[in-house]
């Protein structure tokens, strides 16, 4: 996220979720909602700091747990993966049925704060929903630095950049735009209690087919750098959304070429200077 693009009446505290400050904030605004989208996100820093990464997403979510119980928050929304968790499914788009094999940390990190989640609820009687994201993209994304796969193509692609496609392009993900995941997350405050869904659109795309998608809109001319997938990374993951359309009344609208151009259009104003902030 980006501090810039926070709404004017937005109050916001930059804190790590371990801390016990955190404490502080609830006690000034008694939440009657918490959305938990604060991570370690990074699949390739788990690998290499396990340690970090468990004490991040799993110490600090039950920091949060603890304090939503003594507050009696009514809902707790926890923003989980679809992308780790399942590891290598030999049936895909993978459903909730789909036993969970992480093959990462960060991916057991978010398996396990789910099964805290669930414990709470029958603990504390908190209410919950964890909501499985897929691979999320869509303007005001970043184009430096790890995450979000769309832009990053599009930043190197418009600055005239070779980018490089790891796995050779052939890794299939589900991709879902900014804003249906945003709806989805509202409409969870309000329905689907005690659940566990997926926020998939159920179709595998090739990092090679964007890389042509973004390719069109862009203007680029020239190859993609072609390595091999990086420890930890999944070759083919993408999931359902079935029950999230039975539980939330979900399902994604925007198709993956509108997308595809509005994240373009930003990151070129972003580049060019002219792009708006704020909310």
């Amino acid at each position: 996220g980006n501090v810039d693009n926070l709404h004017a009446q937005a109050a916001f505290y930059e804190l790590d979720i371990r801390c016990q400050q955190m404490a502080e904030v609830f006690e000034e605004f008694s939440p009657d909602y918490v959305y938990h989208l604060a991570a370690q996100i990074d699949v390739r820093k788990s690998v290499e700091d396990p340690i970090y990464d468990a004490d991040v997403n799993v110490r600090g979510s039950i920091n949060l747990l603890e304090l939503c119980v003594a507050h009696r928050v009514k809902k707790f929304i926890f923003a989980s993966t679809g992308g780790a968790i399942y590891g290598s499914p030999e049936q895909l788009p993978a459903d909730e049925n789909c036993p969970p094999r992480p093959e990462s940390p960060y991916g057991t990190s978010k398996l396990c704060v789910e099964q805290y989640v669930g414990l709470y609820g029958r603990l504390h009687r908190l209410n919950y929903a964890n909501l499985r994201f897929p691979n999320v993209y869509g303007p005001r994304q970043t184009p430096h630095g790890e995450a979000g796969v769309c832009s990053i193509l599009a930043g190197r692609m418009l600055a005239g950049e070779a980018p490089v496609l790891y796995g050779h392009g052939k890794p299939l993900r589900d991709y879902v735009y900014v804003d249906d995941i945003a709806r989805a997350c509202l409409l969870a405050m309000k329905k689907g209690d005690g659940v566990t869904v997926n926020l998939g659109s159920g179709k595998g795309v090739s990092v090679r087919q964007l890389f042509d998608v973004i390719q069109e809109l862009t203007g680029f001319t020239g190859k993609p750098v072609m390595k091999d997938l990086r420890p930890g990374e999944v070759e083919n993951i993408y999931i359902t959304g079935d029950l999230a359309r039975q539980v939330l009344g979900w399902s994604p609208e925007v198709s993956l070429r509108e997308g595809l151009e509005k994240t373009v259009e930003y990151v070129r104003s972003t580049l060019t200077g002219t792009a708006s902030s704020g909310a």
